[in-house]
């Protein structure tokens, strides 16, 4: 249900309360609903809760409504003057056999999409109005995470991994936009995720279930209330071996919350584990998924991801008016990704090198220094020999098919906390919301990556040969890491170094009418970000850099009536580059990066402008007693000091960061919904024009169009992988007792590969996925459900970039330079739920009924 559907639920119930009051003659109490947290705190109290309730009336005498009470930075939905778009529980439950948030994410949200650069739909990108929240490393982030008012954008590249987090324990989402009150990376808005606990869902349910490309899944939940304390636990796991070769997936997590509260007091601990393995992480040439679409390129390619977090968070009210609320907690993240890749290995010329007959990095990638002939040139082609882990020279052997295993690994370990104050005193008689707080995180990491030599075998995976010094291994030594003489193009990387970010914030809201309230408030950023290279291959690394902004917000909201509001912002908001961006600035001196195909002077922060109108409101007993919710709106973001991730020449596996400077997303959404008890429809369109706004020459070395390797951006060239249409439609029926269906289509125009920021070759089809689903209850605590993914086998693909051509193991010629992934082929997923006892009570959810 959709917060506009809660806020329609709250509407129609006060106007009927004072008759069942006195039909009664008792006092009436609002119950508990949910609304939307303007600050990341928030996300652990905001919510309306009950009052206490005065003693019963006589029979006859006008009752008395008691008005549930707003803590923390909780506001209804007609006072946010920015766009909300919310997913619950009950959303989420329609996509039960992924055990995949993001799935739920693209199918409710308007102008949010998918594009899936790693063949696993447990690790995609998502692009919400043109912006990325992704798990790929070197991916520039553009959304701010929090999870129970904790920001989860990981401490090195600001990766978000959904994944980590159990599907069957989100108790909801809200994406949030135009509120710099969230702080770093929320340029396009923030995905605020609030986790259930014992208050606010109680029973025990299990769930299992099985189907295509061998997958075996299930999940326990339990929750519980004893007095003043609460339970709840949630672990889920899955294993299958996914639609692709070599493309496994393996997940398991679990979370617990205790917690304990009073009439004026609540307190969580919380504790998070979780632990996942991928396999081939990569595009696939179009030749190859041509003969076969399951095919992939080189392997290995596996992502192995561990976390561990524990987390403390209450909430304390002060006074009738003022709360006080908080949380601090401890991340522990391990990432280990292994890669194996083509190579650009040849044989070092006999007329330019002092070294003929060894093995040397093609040079195309680099600028030559000096004349041909001369010294200078000579020795830069020396600089480019390959050397073992010894300092060896590598000899040349005709006929062999040369690869790299890379590997990189990501360690980091967080701690941080924040504190917040809300107050809801009158102010010259107005009714106001005012809040203020803090954050500190603190973050120490370790990044590796390296390259050992390898061979690529007919069946193209990527070995060393223990027996062979040459090829990875030393006996004796063990592995033996590879680079050029002079580090150029291919060299190991090792840095350390810590991130100190700050903020303190203000937000207030004021009601300057029944009907008109007024938005302000402001938050500061702080960064500070500390690198030290380890391998003394790349000294520009080590340094300290600092970034700092004042975000503002201003708006505006109108109330015309119960079923129309209107809203609008300004809001401007930054992010800091990351320390992997930083230390990858250098195209000399790429690093290695976890998307294979895709390609990264100190870089400057990226600043946002964005600017928010629309209407939106809620019908109540619109038909059969149902509610229908709408929504228009647009909006625009302009950036300045945008950061790309560009592919770096002759090495597709490495890249590099720039600066540009503007880009521009703007666009327009529409949504409709209707919400009965036997009957959910919904439908939804964005426009996203997502453009750069610069002149300028960008490397993309792989692209066909190219002028040796560059290409030329002009105002108006598309952002690639961002659709400017989306269309979105659904439904979920109750067509006999106990058996509901549903049915959820997703439709997408054309996009431009990345790579292709000229917008010169031709894009990325148009596409839709239908999926449906299925459930029949046997009785009170039995269930059986099935999920069909992609049920017209449609065979597509949302993520494109660009591959050097050529001969690939000695024996696969590879003509077309795309490379894609294909979508998920039709699959079909069966299960069974079981709850034991009384069916789970989902307090914070509360279902819709006839009016």
């Amino acid at each position: 249900m959709s917060v506009w559907g809660l806020r329609g639920v709250l509407a129609a119930s006060v106007s009927l309360l004072p008759l069942a009051a006195a039909a009664q003659g008792a006092a009436v109490t609002l119950g508990e609903i949910s609304v939307v947290a303007t600050t990341p705190v928030g996300a652990a109290g905001g919510r309306f809760d009950p009052g206490i309730a005065p003693a019963p009336v006589p029979p006859g005498a006008i009752p008395q409504v008691v008005e549930p009470r707003l803590r923390g930075g909780a506001q209804p939905l007609n006072k946010i003057p920015s766009t909300v778009e919310t997913v619950t529980a009950r959303d989420l439950d329609f996509d039960r056999a992924t055990f995949n948030t993001v799935e739920t994410l693209a199918r409710r949200v308007p102008g949010l999409n998918l594009s899936d650069s790693q063949g696993s739909n447990n690790r995609v990108d998502i692009n919400y109005r043109g912006f990325q929240a992704s798990p790929v490393t070197g991916v520039p982030q553009g959304l701010a995470v929090y999870q129970n008012g904790v920001r989860i954008n990981e401490a090195f590249g600001d990766i978000v991994n959904l994944d980590l987090i159990p599907q069957v324990a989100i108790q909801r989402i809200d994406v949030v936009t135009g509120n710099p009150v969230f702080g770093l990376n929320a340029l396009g808005g923030a995905l605020n995720i609030q986790m259930k606990n014992g208050f606010t869902w109680q029973g025990t349910e299990i769930t299992a279930l099985g189907g295509s490309d061998g997958r075996i899944a299930g999940s326990l939940q339990h929750g519980k209330v004893v007095d003043n304390w609460s339970f709840y636990f949630a672990g889920e796991g899955l294993n299958d071996r996914g639609w692709r070769y070599q493309s496994p997936s393996t997940i398991g997590r679990v979370y617990g919350d205790i917690g304990y509260r009073t009439p004026d007091s609540e307190f969580h601990l919380i504790g998070q584990m979780a632990r996942t393995y991928f396999g081939a992480a990569a595009a696939t040439p179009t030749d190859f998924t041509h003969v076969d679409p399951r095919a992939i390129f080189t392997y290995p390619q596996t992502t192995t991801t561990e976390l561990g977090t524990i987390q403390l968070t209450g909430r304390v009210d002060i006074s009738p008016t003022w709360d006080l609320s908080g949380n601090a907690y401890y991340r522990r993240f391990s990432q280990r990704y292994i890669d194996g890749n083509d190579s650009d290995f040849e044989r070092c010329s006999p007329a330019q090198t002092d070294f003929p007959n060894n093995l040397c990095l093609d040079d195309d990638g680099f600028t030559p220094v000096g004349a041909p002939g001369s010294a200078a040139r000579r020795a830069f082609r020396n600089s480019l020999r390959l050397l073992g882990g010894q300092n060896q020279l590598i000899p040349f052997t005709a006929g062999v098919p040369y690869g790299t295993l890379d590997v990189t690994k990501t360690e980091a370990e967080g701690y941080g906390g924040s504190l917040q104050a809300a107050n809801r005193d009158k102010v010259f008689g107005f009714n106001n919301s005012f809040v203020i707080g803090g954050s500190i995180d603190v973050a120490h990491y370790g990044f590796k990556s390296s390259s050992t030599l390898g061979v690529i075998n007919p069946d193209l995976s990527v070995t060393t040969n223990p027996n062979n010094p040459f090829y990875g291994n030393i006996p004796g030594l063990g592995t033996q890491f590879i680079r050029t003489a002079g580090a150029l193009g291919l060299a190991p990387s090792a840095v350390q170094g810590s991130n100190l970010y700050m903020g303190l914030y203000t937000i207030d809201t004021i009601d300057l009418t029944d009907a008109l309230s007024l938005t302000a408030g402001a938050r500061l950023n702080f960064a500070r970000i500390a690198t030290q290279d380890l391998t003394g291959f790349s000294p520009d690394v080590t340094g300290t850099h600092y970034f700092n902004k004042i975000n503002p917000l201003a708006g505006l909201t109108y109330r015309f009536s119960p079923g129309l509001n209107l809203y609008g912002s300004y809001s401007e908001s930054n992010r800091a580059p990351t320390p992997l961006e930083l230390a990858c600035a250098n195209p000399l001196r790429p690093c290695l990066l976890p998307n294979s195909l895709v390609a990264d002077p100190p870089l400057k922060q990226v600043e946002g402008q964005t600017y928010e109108v629309g209407f939106r409101g809620a019908l109540p007993n619109f038909y059969d007693g149902g509610l229908v919710n709408y929504k228009i709106g647009a909006f625009r973001t302009d950036l300045t000091n945008d950061i790309l991730q560009l592919a770096t020449p002759g090495n597709a596996a490495r890249g590099y960061f720039v600066n540009v400077p503007a880009t521009r997303r703007q666009g327009v959404e529409v949504g409709l919904e209707y919400v009965a008890d036997w009957l959910t429809v919904y439908a939804n369109y964005a426009l996203i024009d997502a453009t750069f706004q610069f002149n300028g020459v960008l490397s993309s070395p792989n692209n066909p169009l190219s002028n040796n390797g560059a290409i030329t951006v002009v105002p108006g060239n598309k952002v690639p992988l961002v659709p400017d249409h989306q269309f979105k439609a659904g439904f979920d029926v109750e067509l006999l007792p106990n058996w509901r269906i549903g049915m959820a289509l997703q439709a997408y125009s054309s996009s431009y590969y990345r790579g292709d920021e000229s917008n010169l070759n031709r894009k990325l089809p148009p596409y839709y996925v239908l999926n449906l689903t299925t459930s029949y209850r046997v009785n009170r605590n039995l269930e059986v459900f099935g999920y069909v993914t992609n049920l017209t086998n449609n065979r597509y693909a949302t993520f494109g970039t660009f591959f050097e051509p050529g001969l690939v193991a000695g024996r696969y010629p590879v003509n077309d330079t795309r490379t894609t992934t294909l979508a998920q082929p039709l699959s079909i997923y069966g299960g069974v739920r079981y709850t034991f006892g009384e069916a789970p009570v989902p307090m914070a959810e509360p279902l819709i009924r006839k009016y």
